[in-house]
């Protein structure tokens, strides 16, 4: 995986990653230091292999660093941590994908 540039858009509540100028984005709510994570917007634009899967990761990562749960709320990404147990620790007691 290369590392991606993530930013923490607070403003408009969501994670963004810039590539040839298409802006890819993970929406996200925050209470109680969990975050929800609640949708995936990946442009046509952006078409290159494994890009969703490493955006996914750059921010689940991002997120870890913070020492906050996540949430997901999205398919695409609840399906991503069904495919990634490495991840697991990091939803909140009492959540299961």
């Amino acid at each position: 995986m290369t590392e991606m540039e993530i930013k923490d858009n607070s403003f408009l509540r969501q994670f963004e990653a810039k590539v040839d100028g298409h802006l890819a984005k993970i929406e996200y709510s925050s209470q109680e230091r969990k975050v929800f994570l609640t949708k995936l917007v990946i442009p046509e634009e952006i078409n290159l292999n494994g890009f969703k899967e490493d955006f996914i990761k750059s921010v689940l990562n991002h997120i870890q660093e913070q020492n906050l749960r996540v949430v997901p709320t999205s398919p695409h990404i609840a399906g991503f941590l069904r495919k990634n147990r490495q991840y697991k620790e990091m939803l909140p007691v009492g959540i299961r994908i």
